[in-house]
């Protein structure tokens, strides 16, 4: 593993841990972060430009904001077209536009970069613990020489089809996390206007049908009010915004993914959007008249 360097660009909630688990896993890492703070986390491996770190990296890892990010560091001339060597591996781990995944990797491929879409899904804890489920759009032959270094960060890490099929995914993803995190949000209102012991209820719904991801990660946090970001509603906001464009060019109905989108877009009129998504709980409050004081 040590013959083999990756370059991390972007050491955030999702990209620092990442970079963490490549280190452990035996990789040289480097990594670039526009807040400088942020390369302690790779303690003399950090570099002063994308153009530096990725020059003689053997795997490139992106994990930015959106859309403009990325292909600000893939084309820019700081970026990853101009500056990584030939053959090079570029994994773009943000959640951005399927069209845009698709445009900036037939750029890179056209200097040599072989090039993968793969979001991720597990948020800032599936990222400490290198369990993330990462969807993956592009080349098989690709994907299976960058599966190690996948492998390091991920659990379930599956090929979902060509290039833009990985963000393609992910907008579904977000599209189903959304609307639960809604519901979840509901129900634990609905709760607690009847003065229901919310602990015992959330462990029954968990056990049931109802069962989900969000009620075993996020329901306790929520019934306490803590909404310390995983995932910024800021970002989910964005994601949203993905999934509604991508669904008009395809002409498909999702009445209550756009729905839930004006919600996530009311949550940060409100000013909630430096809060973790499950903060939809605070607009539900607030549309109820129940507050908190």
């Amino acid at each position: 593993m040590s013959d083999t360097t990756v370059a991390v660009i972007g050491l955030g909630i999702m990209g620092g841990p990442m970079a963490a688990n490549l280190v452990k896993a035996g990789f040289d890492v480097v990594g670039y972060n526009r807040s400088p703070g942020k390369i302690e986390i790779l303690k003399k491996k950090g570099a002063s430009s994308v153009a530096e770190a990725v020059k003689d990296a053997d795997v490139i890892i992106t994990m930015v904001p959106d859309s403009p990010d990325v292909e600000e560091v893939a084309l820019g001339e700081d970026g990853i077209a101009a500056n990584a060597k030939s053959g090079a591996i570029w994994i773009d781990a943000s959640t951005i536009r399927p069209d845009v995944a698709v445009n900036v990797a037939k750029a890179a491929s056209d200097k040599g970069i072989r090039c993968l879409d793969a979001p991720v899904s597990g948020g800032e804890q599936g990222a400490i613990d290198g369990t993330l489920s990462i969807m993956v759009g592009g080349d098989k032959d690709v994907f299976d020489e960058a599966k190690p270094v996948l492998d390091a960060v991920g659990k379930t890490i599956v090929l979902v089809g060509p290039s833009g099929s990985g963000q393609t995914v992910k907008a579904a993803n977000q599209l189903i996390v959304a609307g639960t995190i809604e519901l979840v949000a509901e129900a634990l209102n609905f709760l607690e206007a009847y003065h229901v012991d919310t602990t015992a209820a959330i462990e029954v719904l968990a056990g049931g049908l109802a069962g989900n991801r969000i009620l075993d990660r996020k329901a306790a946090s929520m019934v306490k009010r803590e909404f310390t970001p995983g995932f910024r509603i800021d970002l989910h906001h964005k994601d949203m915004g993905i999934i509604i464009a991508a669904a008009r060019e395809a002409g498909v109905a999702i009445p209550l993914g756009a729905h839930t989108a004006q919600l996530m877009q009311y949550a940060r009129q409100l000013g909630y959007g430096d809060l973790d998504h499950s903060g939809l709980m605070l607009l539900v409050e607030q549309l109820s008249g129940r507050a908190q004081k």
